[in-house]
């Protein structure tokens, strides 16, 4: 069988180090090839130079060699969206490197805490990294990835992009983000424009990895090709049911929202319902200061995080999901695993998480309001917390590795050499 090896050709002159541990050339081969420091150098005629191009685009590229069982991957996670934020992208990723880290592979976040950067116009917490291209050809050349995973479609994720089309190294991408109706809703951009942006973007890549089989055939029929799925998974020894005194001194039932506060949340959708009890809003976003000017009657807490975020999930009696544009909504899950039931419209996400879920684990209604009521009168906590562990990290973990693409390499290549199965 004939395996074809994409190649990575090093934007920098590769040195000695480098040959010895990725290459079959040998170090005195190189060191016979280097000009001696004394030696004069003569500027090249216009012949010369036009030889010396066409010897560039001809000659061998340095070979990355494939990963052995016994070394594990090193794997590249490129992503415009990283901590300080709050939303399901960051921990989606974040576990993602604890759990392949657990297994003894090698993972290099490429974030836009490494470079210089400014916040997104009307939106502060996100921010736009600025002129990218040579630290991230730099980050990657030196840390000689096995595979890389573009997250994201902003800066850095089309300097990686690039970095990788200009080498003809293979990559794979994932669909995170309904970039396309958030942009509509923020800045009236038609959806299709938005759309053919990153069709282009994605189809670039070998695999886009999507959360369900419903987004797959949603984003198959908009022109999108070359898709794997790419469930999520919830760490189920973080959130767990607990002690829920922490909203003791508020009226209960207390109805919870955790995530960004922005317009394309809907979170106004759940704010002016007439419910009995109280609304707790977790979370920050660009629509804060408004919200909160707004609705006197419901607590906003601002972030929380790790132990934190688990108490408020615990001390909640109905998660409420008002968004109509997640492709998954992990917090979902968090919740379900704390034992609480979740309300949300019947739209991607929710109706893939809850399908097939046992009575008591939330409800789906056009109407929101009836479907926060009907979710806690059928309250199962139990019955939320076994249907969570159908969501394991761990599962979610093996199916990204097995998604890898260089050509002639199959699942169960990349999960031996990712250390996943014996």
């Amino acid at each position: 069988m004939n395996l074809r090896i994409s190649c990575m050709r090093i934007a920098n002159p590769p040195s000695v180090d480098y040959f010895k541990r990725r290459s079959k050339i040998s170090p005195q081969k190189v060191l016979m090839t280097e000009t001696p420091r004394d030696t004069p150098k003569r500027k090249k005629s216009a012949l010369r130079r036009l030889g010396s191009g066409v010897g560039r685009l001809t000659r061998a590229k340095p070979r990355f060699v494939m990963p052995t069982v016994e070394g594990g991957l090193r794997v590249v996670i490129a992503t415009d969206a990283w901590k300080p934020q709050l939303n399901g992208v960051v921990r989606t990723l974040d576990t993602l490197g604890e759990i392949l880290r657990g297994f003894g592979n090698e993972v290099l976040y490429v974030t836009p805490n490494d470079f210089k950067s400014i916040p997104l116009p009307s939106y502060p917490e996100i921010r736009l990294s600025l002129l990218p291209n040579r630290k991230v050809a730099k980050m990657i050349n030196e840390f000689q990835p096995d595979a890389v995973h573009i997250a994201t479609e902003g800066p850095i994720g089309r300097a990686t992009r690039r970095f990788c089309k200009r080498r003809g190294y293979p990559f794979t991408t994932s669909f995170h983000t309904r970039f396309a109706e958030y942009a509509n809703e923020r800045w009236n951009v038609p959806i299709q424009w938005g759309y053919a942006i990153l069709k282009d973007f994605h189809n670039a890549g070998e695999t886009m990895m999507v959360a369900t089989p419903g987004l797959r055939e949603e984003l198959e029929e908009r022109g999108f090709s070359s898709m794997k799925l790419w469930t999520r998974g919830v760490d189920l020894k973080k959130f767990t049911r607990g002690d829920r005194s922490l909203f003791d001194q508020y009226e209960r039932p207390i109805y919870l929202y955790v995530g960004r506060l922005a317009v394309e949340k809907s979170i106004e959708d759940f704010i002016e319902l007439d419910l009995p009890g109280t609304k707790v809003i977790v979370g920050e976003g660009p629509q804060r200061e408004e919200l909160e000017a707004k609705y006197k009657d419901a607590i906003f807490t601002g972030p929380k995080y790790d132990d934190d975020l688990t108490r408020h999930y615990q001390a909640a009696d109905v998660f409420v999901f008002p968004s109509r544009t997640d492709t998954f909504g992990l917090v979902n899950v968090e919740a379900l695993a704390c034992g609480v039931p979740v309300a949300s419209y019947p739209v991607r996400g929710p109706l893939e998480i809850l399908d097939g879920a046992p009575p008591g684990c939330g409800a789906m209604n056009e109407d929101l309001r009836q479907a926060c009521l009907d979710a806690y009168e059928h309250r199962a906590p139990q019955e939320c917390r076994k249907w969570a562990e159908n969501f394991s990290w761990e599962a979610a973990s093996r199916q990204f590795i097995a998604n890898l693409e260089i050509p002639g390499f199959n699942e169960e290549f990349w999960l031996r050499s990712a250390k996943m199965i014996d």
